[in-house]
């Protein structure tokens, strides 16, 4: 047990070094303002009548780093000061988010896989590890109940494994969506050279704290895998 204590330690360090340098980040490229002075709401609103979308709306969202796409009613959703700030940060964050809104106007594939998990994995992500540590439990009482846990464990196992599996999906759907975005800023000439290399490192930061939830989800299903299988 204490294995995964460590496992779980070194993630929650790695991801809090990343989200720290994140922050940083975007509070570095915020600074630099925008030569163009469009706002992140302008920005997106340019990137999504470029690309020939005309159905999807622009709104701000409360908070900060609340920014998503929403394909459900079609809003790219833009946290407050992403919404009305002109800076490299913003126009980062805004093209991002309308690169999830072409991935979903030319039904990119990662992007639909993700949408079908979403169901499944709101509903098993929150009770898988219980179902698992529930089951390794039973499987240390001898009999009839070492059996059931058993097959309680591998059930937990497989809930795990569709988290698991969301967390990579994403990779590709996140990545993809920052190449289309940078794709757009550098084709249309919407950044200087300054203002460009400050939205690239942005949404570099961005992509690897998804890289880490990846890596993390992946060892905590290996490390209980194996506590598992191990004792059948």
């Amino acid at each position: 047990m204490y294995t995964y204590y460590i496992i779980i330690g070194a993630v929650a360090l790695v991801s809090w070094l990343v989200s720290n340098r994140l922050k940083s980040k975007f509070e570095k490229y915020s600074k630099i303002q925008l030569r163009n002075g469009m706002s992140g709401a302008e920005i997106a609103e340019k990137m999504l009548a470029d690309n020939g979308i005309r159905d999807v709306q622009v709104i701000s969202t409360p908070g900060r780093l609340t920014d998503h796409y929403n394909p459900a009613n079609k809003t790219v959703n833009l946290s407050e000061s992403v919404y009305s700030q002109r800076n490299a940060a913003a126009a980062a964050v805004a093209a991002h988010e309308c690169g999830h809104a072409v991935q979903h106007a030319t039904a990119y594939q990662w992007l639909t896989m993700r949408s079908k998990l979403v169901p499944i994995v709101s509903v098993t992500s929150s009770m898988s590890q219980w179902v698992v540590y529930g089951g390794v439990i039973l499987m240390a009482v001898s009999g009839i109940a070492s059996s059931l846990g058993f097959y309680v464990a591998v059930a937990g196992l497989v809930m795990m494994g569709f988290a698991t599996l969301f967390s990579f999906v994403t990779l590709p759907v996140e990545y993809d969506a920052s190449n289309r975005a940078l794709a757009w800023l550098k084709n249309k000439n919407m950044l200087s050279q300054e203002e460009y290399a400050g939205a690239e490192d942005a949404l570099k930061w961005a992509a690897r704290t998804y890289l880490v939830a990846a890596l993390g989800a992946l060892a905590s299903l290996v490390y209980w895998a194996y506590r598992v299988f191990a004792r059948d």
